[in-house]
């Protein structure tokens, strides 16, 4: 989970996370055959389809700080995936992507 967020999931005592953070990113992350570049870029088109702006503001600013996607890849994304998952989704993920580069080029 450090190397796809930047940072570790605290203990729980709620099995059903424990047991997806493990699987998820002690198995399913790590897999050969994609980068984490290639797995974030995945699933920033999947969020982006489905509207699932939330977890973008966790996979932008994640792929920014891993230097997995830069300023202008992100914005080349949000073009790209415009023309696929239709424009208001799009639209907003252009603007989602801006703010979030905003707030990554101030530190």
């Amino acid at each position: 989970m450090r190397r796809v967020y930047g940072w570790e999931v605290a203990d729980s005592a709620d099995d059903f996370f424990g047991i997806t953070v493990d699987h998820l990113f002690g198995d399913v992350w790590t897999r050969p055959g994609l980068s984490v570049r290639d797995r974030r870029l995945l699933l920033i088109g999947v969020l982006a389809g489905q509207g699932l702006n939330d977890v973008l503001d966790i996979q932008i600013p994640a792929a920014l700080a891993g230097g997995e996607l830069s300023p202008d890849e992100l914005r080349e994304t949000a073009i790209f995936l415009t023309h696929y998952v239709g424009w208001p989704l799009g639209s907003r993920l252009h603007v989602q992507i801006e703010k979030l580069i905003a707030e990554y080029e101030r530190g």
